[in-house]
């Protein structure tokens, strides 16, 4: 059974004209409910707020909690604080943690919300209000349950937030392909960047996927990986500016799948970005995506492109 982490808060109204739409977050638990896949769906609980104030600043956090967040923030963030989304802001990063908690245990799991990887220190930016990558690494570091956490952000957007809160851990790294042009303007220092020119479609993605993430594993050792799997590099993307096709998506998913597998680090993903004005091909995108990791990990049958079969890592067994 795939582990699919799931909670009703994750679903939000329709918000007229704008391009992220929480609404999405219940189709893609429809879709893979009649997807045929056998699913284990898990309700986690929310981020205990001490976790959430040991990465973001306290007096933000209760900005959030108790709907006060100012003007400047709202509009950074893209949408208006309400009890519903403080809700969910907070029920999000306890889903990341679970997930990762679920796949240190069984190998991989998926939050089916999350990657909110634009939220900073003192606000939420680019329709993020909490970093639940963040946020759920530092965690699962802090109560010891693994000790080198590798953030992999294949999102068209860089992942700023993410970057930028977790600059000069040791414990904790930062990768972040992504469109170079694309949002935001002005970028954050991953551990390692790979900005790419408008327009790359999928072989050259997959070449520079592989050919950057594997020594970085292979230098920083780490001991999982956390997934941020957004599908907005997808050619139709309304926010994107790359060309990867639905063949091209899938590859990047059995590749990340099967490069965790053979080094034996455990996988935990959010769905991350996806937009589009038709929600039933976006939510399709996502779960293709779930099932597509799923499969590389043996937990689900689906006809899928074939991965690239390049590796710096031959031979160099799995990570300590």
């Amino acid at each position: 059974m795939i582990p699919v982490v799931h909670h009703p808060d994750y679903i939000g109204p329709a918000r007229s004209g704008s391009p992220h739409q929480t609404n999405k977050y219940g189709l893609v638990h429809a879709l893979l409910t009649t997807s045929g896949a056998a699913i284990d769906w898990i309700e986690p609980q929310m981020m205990p707020r001490i976790w959430l104030e040991a990465v973001h600043d306290p007096d933000y956090v209760a900005e959030v909690f108790e709907q006060r967040v100012p003007p400047e923030k709202t509009r950074r963030i893209g949408f208006e604080v309400t009890a519903q989304v403080a809700r969910r802001s907070a029920r999000v990063p306890g889903g990341t943690w679970r997930a990762g908690v679920e796949a240190l245990d069984k190998g991989f799991a998926v939050n089916s919300a999350g990657g909110s990887h634009h939220a900073l220190y003192q606000t939420g930016a680019g329709y993020c209000v909490f970093n639940d990558l963040a946020v759920a690494a530092h965690r699962l570091v802090e109560e010891g349950r693994t000790a080198r956490i590798l953030i992999v952000d294949c999102d068209v957007h860089q992942g700023d937030g993410t970057a930028s809160l977790l600059a000069g851990r040791t414990d904790i790294a930062t990768y972040s392909i992504h469109a170079e042009k694309n949002f935001p303007a002005r970028k954050a220092r991953s551990t390692l960047d790979v900005g790419l020119p408008d327009g790359v479609s999928d072989d050259e993605y997959l070449e520079s996927l592989a050919g950057t993430l594997e020594p970085l594993i292979a230098d920083f050792r780490p001991s999982m990986l956390m997934y941020q799997a957004g599908v907005d590099p997808f050619v139709g993307d309304r926010l994107g500016r790359l060309n990867l096709s639905h063949a091209g998506l899938a590859a990047r998913e059995a590749y990340i799948a099967g490069l965790a597998v053979r080094l034996g680090l455990p996988l935990a993903s959010t769905l991350g970005g996806g937009y589009g004005a038709d929600l039933i091909e976006v939510a399709g995108r996502h779960v293709a995506s779930v099932l597509a990791l799923a499969q590389g990990f043996g937990l689900h049958k689906v006809a899928i492109a074939t991965a690239p079969q390049h590796s710096t890592l031959d031979g160099c067994g799995a990570p300590a």
